[in-house]
């Protein structure tokens, strides 16, 4: 349940990010855009006037001749409206990129070309770009536009146009790290409140994960409990039949019927086993250090028996001082469920092997099958039998456990038919 909270939390973060992230998008992309809209309209008035301002432009408007009168009074403008102002040409308002203190504000140099290539600047207005640096910075800006008309930002915050006008060619190059400005901050600004925000976010979704999941987590750990207690009490039945059905043999010898109830005594106690295995791993179990072929040999030296009459050969391949933390109950379970499907599914021989790669252990158990190769992770999904299982006694269960056990201790699991054998790969 615990993994379940934490994609929970994991996959609501994903959504919040997403979405701040678009909307914030949509918004840095618009603002820089328009910032762009607003360069290209001045270099556009510009290139009308070869580069530069027109003197009207450059006039100071006369506010003597025509001063707008108060809201209320005859012909007066109401609040806000800019459109019948003198230096409100078109409609684009005071600080819009037609106003006449745009001429006295903004920085920028035209270079024009001739016919025979000369470069001569024309207009320079700025202090940030020497005479010698615009006229090479305007060379290199002409020779990369191929078209009549271009437009485009250089040197990050400069807005350029080249175009053509009569036999000459001009090169305008205008400041907008000023105007920019306001842009950048939006964006450092918004970077930073989605920053917040997804720590906020995180937050309060782990609070309220909590108390979400506290009654799914009450209930499961009480299924768990129920199967347990329930694992216990049908071992008694199930061991009093096994021992009756035995007394009937030793008195009236073998049948087809008590043959019939050791087999189905047998397949309860897999189940009854297994149910117990997915009980079993309590996410606050206590985990300690232990030695991974020690846990392994103890496990495969019990099941010799049961592998030596089967006509197995079991070969083990350890690399000496492996150690994970783990419950060792667990453990010992993974071990056992590992060495019984050897038992139930192996041909003549199985092996397993253990490595440590790039920091990982790596622990594989291989035994020859009749599968046909290709991946079967699906193998460990509950209640899942492979074709080779259909006449065995068993529910599908304990590969299931495994992998289970596996993820609880922060691994994973693959299984895979390869050249006749069937290979299972735990990664620690």
């Amino acid at each position: 349940m615990r993994e379940v909270r934490r994609k929970f939390v994991l996959y609501a973060m994903l959504a919040v990010f997403i979405l701040l992230l678009l909307i914030l998008s949509i918004i840095n992309v618009t603002n820089f855009t328009m910032a762009a809209a607003d360069a290209d309209a001045i270099t556009a008035m510009l290139a009308e006037n070869k580069g530069r301002f027109s003197e009207k432009k450059n006039e100071a408007p006369d506010f003597a001749q025509e001063t707008p009168q108060m809201p209320g009074s005859a012909g007066g403008t109401a609040p806000g409206d800019f459109s019948t102002l003198p230096f409100s040409p078109n409609g684009f308002g005071p600080m819009g990129p037609d106003s006449p203190e745009t001429g006295f504000s903004l920085r920028y140099f035209t270079v024009r070309f001739g016919k025979d290539g000369d470069a001569k600047l024309t207009v320079y207005q700025i202090a940030a770009v020497s005479e010698e640096e615009a006229l090479a910075w305007a060379q290199s800006l002409k020779s990369e536009s191929k078209k009549n008309d271009v437009t485009g930002w250089t040197h990050g915050t400069y807005r350029y146009r080249c175009y053509t006008r009569g036999d000459s060619v001009f090169v305008t190059v205008i400041d907008e790290g000023r105007e920019l400005t306001p842009s950048y901050r939006i964006l450092i600004i918004s970077l930073i409140g989605m920053v917040f925000g997804l720590l906020i976010s995180f937050l309060f979704l782990t609070y309220i994960s909590k108390r979400l999941f506290k009654p799914l987590e009450d209930a499961d750990r009480k299924q768990r409990q129920f199967i347990l207690e329930a694992e216990k009490e049908f071992k008694i039945p199930l061991t009093v039949i096994r021992a009756d059905t035995e007394l009937i043999e030793r008195e009236n010898g073998p049948s087809d019927y008590t043959s019939s109830i050791h087999r189905q005594v047998s397949r309860m106690a897999d189940l009854n086993r297994n149910l117990g295995n997915l009980a079993l791993f309590n996410e606050s179990a206590p985990s300690e250090n232990c030695s991974l072929s020690t846990v392994f040999e103890t496990a495969a030296s019990e099941a010799a028996s049961a592998l030596e009459t089967a006509g197995i050969r079991l070969t083990a391949e350890w690399t000496e001082g492996i150690t994970i933390n783990a419950n060792p109950e667990a453990l010992k379970r993974i071990a056992d469920e590992l060495l019984d499907n050897i038992g139930k599914f192996a041909v003549s021989d199985a092996l397993i092997r253990s490595e440590k790669h790039e920091g990982r252990i790596i622990l594989t158990v291989s035994n020859d099958c009749t599968l046909p190769d290709g991946s079967c992770d699906n193998v460990f999904d509950r209640f899942i039998r492979l074709a080779n299982a259909e006449d065995r006694p068993g529910a599908g269960l304990g590969l299931s456990f495994v992998k289970d056990a596996v993820r609880q201790i922060g691994g994973r699991v693959s299984a895979k038919v390869e050249d006749g054998r069937f290979i299972l790969q735990l990664f620690l």
